[in-house]
């Protein structure tokens, strides 16, 4: 059965950084694609980044253009999101997904079928 297991939450002033791993189990054929999303109280799911495993490809909501970066270590099945110059609009729970299929908007929460408990970031200011 695939999990997938968040780390690397906690507490950050406004202009830190942080960074995200995603640790993937249970599976012999690789995932996708994986993702990051993050949900704030109140709020719906957001796509934050997401990266086609194969290529490499990244993508970025633009709220985090520029200042998150999305990675992988196919070694280790593990998916990174390294935050910079956080604000505290960042503050929410984060959730790695991931999924087998092809195609499909990747920051969609809609296309992802394996999700992590989470970890939450907050930012102060």
């Amino acid at each position: 059965q695939v999990q997938l297991v968040e780390s690397g939450g906690g507490s950050v002033q406004a202009g830190g950084s942080l960074r995200l791993s995603c640790a993937s189990f249970g599976y012999t054929v690789s995932p996708t694609c994986m993702a990051w999303f993050r949900q704030a109280p109140g709020k719906e799911r957001e796509g934050v980044a997401a990266i086609y495993t194969n290529s490499g490809s990244t993508y970025y909501a633009d709220s985090v253009k520029g200042r998150f970066t999305i990675s992988q270590d196919n070694a280790k099945n593990t998916v990174y999101l390294q935050m910079n110059s956080l604000k505290p609009e960042d503050t929410a729970m984060y959730y790695c997904a991931a999924d087998f299929r092809y195609g499909g908007n990747y920051l969609s929460y809609t296309r992802y079928m394996y999700w992590g408990q989470g970890t939450q970031l907050t930012v102060s200011s």
